[in-house]
Formats: structure tokens, sequence, C-alpha cells
């Protein structure tokens, strides 16, 4: 238990966390994992159109809030967390839909290649694929390219960061939930929140090892990225009670110090992976990321 103690979190983050953590299983086995993460998966909101298609060899979800709308708006390319292992397009089917109704955008989840099977650089690769793609086809899904935004939870805030530096010049904004930003783990949230908080340090050591890649390679670690100017403008959502809470904060003040438009929303009382929880704060923050997709303008 960290030493911050029970109270960190609201009375209901508690009591989830706790039933969550009960049930999830420690690190060291993806099948495991992976079961269980599948059975988490529940429904969502209604979207008027929901299909799947291919992305040059990686399988995607579409989500049209308004088919027929016209162009011109916003496109979400979405990057599912994980820790690079598990969970896929079902799994995060609820929070695109959540996400598409938040914004007015049309969501593009990708179902990247997984680890350990698929090591670093698989899942950065295909990410990079599925922004080419919907990039290429924004005017077809009634979609501005110019007003395309990056976004992903967790590890899929890794994959988002990742395809914002390596192609900056394609992407209005990043958008970035919880993401792991630094393979070393030597921010100080890591000790805080290391257990009683459902995501504990022992599973994002083990997510890293099984991903793997040079730590200080920038495509592994974006804090470790050498410049970040130039760099679309970003919104990190985090949550206080977590092991990754502070290089978000750490990546945040460097995008500032860099020049880049960057806001982060700190939500209190709340652990690693709310958004997918029937909490207040997390449809409060799925409702102001949406806004602010909404408000992105062309590059």
């Amino acid at each position: 238990m960290s030493g911050t103690g029970r109270d960190s979190l609201s009375p209901a983050a508690r009591a989830l966390c706790d039933a969550m953590a009960a049930v999830f299983p420690g690190p060291g086995d993806p099948a495991a994992l992976r079961a269980a993460a599948s059975a988490s998966r529940g429904g969502g909101a209604e979207v008027a159109s929901v299909r799947d298609a291919v992305a040059d060899g990686v399988p995607v979800r579409i989500y049209d809030p308004a088919p027929g709308a016209g162009g011109g708006r916003p496109l979400v390319v979405f990057f599912h967390g994980g820790g690079w292992v598990m969970c896929g397009l079902d799994t995060h089917d609820a929070l695109c839909r959540a996400l598409a109704v938040a914004s007015g955008a049309v969501v593009v989840s990708a179902d990247y290649r997984l680890a350990p099977e698929h090591p670093w650089p698989a899942a950065p690769d295909d990410a990079l694929t599925v922004l080419l793609w919907a990039r290429a086809g924004a005017a077809g899904l009634g979609c501005d390219p110019a007003r395309l935004v990056v976004a992903g939870d967790s590890s899929g805030g890794n994959l988002a960061a990742v395809t914002a530096l390596r192609a900056p010049e394609l992407v209005a904004g990043q958008l970035l939930f919880y993401p792991p930003l630094d393979a070393s783990m030597e921010q100080p949230s890591v000790s805080e929140f290391a257990e009683g908080y459902f995501h504990t340090a022992a599973h994002m050591a083990w997510y890293w090892d099984q991903y793997g890649g040079d730590p200080a390679h920038p495509h592994v670690s974006p804090l470790r990225a050498p410049d970040l100017a130039g760099l679309p403008r970003t919104l990190l959502v985090l949550a206080d009670c977590d092991v990754l809470r502070d290089e978000g904060l750490a990546y945040g003040r460097r995008l500032g110090e860099a020049g880049v438009d960057c806001g982060i929303h700190l939500v209190p009382g709340v652990f690693h992976g709310f958004l997918g929880l029937p909490l207040p704060a997390a449809a409060a923050a799925i409702g102001a990321a949406g806004a602010w997709v909404a408000a992105t303008a062309a590059k």
C-alpha cells in the first residue's frame, strides 16, 4: 500500500479498485491477462455508424456519430491501452463510442500487434500505418485531414505520443490518457502508488519488459526525446493515484517549455484506467476531452 493511504481515492473509486484488483491477474501470464481484460468489456453509447475495416493490413474499427454530416470534422486515430500486451477493439469499444459522441469526430480505433509475440517496434509501426491510412482517407470519412488527432489510453497513449513524434507535420493534436512515457520508471509516483491502486509498479515493469526496445529511445520513452518543439497541441488526462502520474506531469512541463500548447487535466481521487469505469469523473473527463477534440483547428 502506498504511503498516501487509502483515502487518496474517492470512496467509489476505492470500492472499484479493490474489487478489480481482487480478480485481476498478477504480471507474468499474457493469456491470463488477456482473458481478464476481455471479460471486463461492457456496452457503450449508441453511435450512428460502427464498422470494421483494414488499414493497410492493420484491423481498425470506425465510429461515425453523424454519417453524411459533410466534410471538415475532426478525425481521431485511437490506440487502446493494455500494456502493449492485451486488449483490443472490443475492450475499448465503449470508450471509443463515448469519445466519438462527445467530440462529434470520426474515431478510427487501431488493433495493433501485441507483445510479447510482436515486440517493439511492431506496435508503433502499426500505429503509423493507421495514421497514414486514416489521413489519406479522411475526406471520404467526412473529415478534414488537417484536423487529425492521435489519441490513446495508457500504452495506447504512449503510441499516440510516439506517432506524434514521428510525424508531427501530419497531426493537429495529441490526446493522451495516463500514458507511460519513460521506461526508466524513476518518477516519484512509481513508488508512491506502487501497490494498492490496481495498476501496480510490478505490472508496469513487466509490461515494459514484454514490449522491448531501448528504454532510452524516444520512440519507446517519449519523455527522453531531446527536443519536443514543433509537436501539436496536447491534452494530457492523468489519474492522481497512478504510478504514471509524474511522468505525465513531466511531459506536460517539457512540452510547455518547448512552446507547445499543452493542457493538463489531473483528475483527483481516481486510479489508472478510470476512464472505463462507472465514475462521474470518467464521464466528465471524456466530455472535456471531446470538447477539446471538437475545438482542434486545422494544422
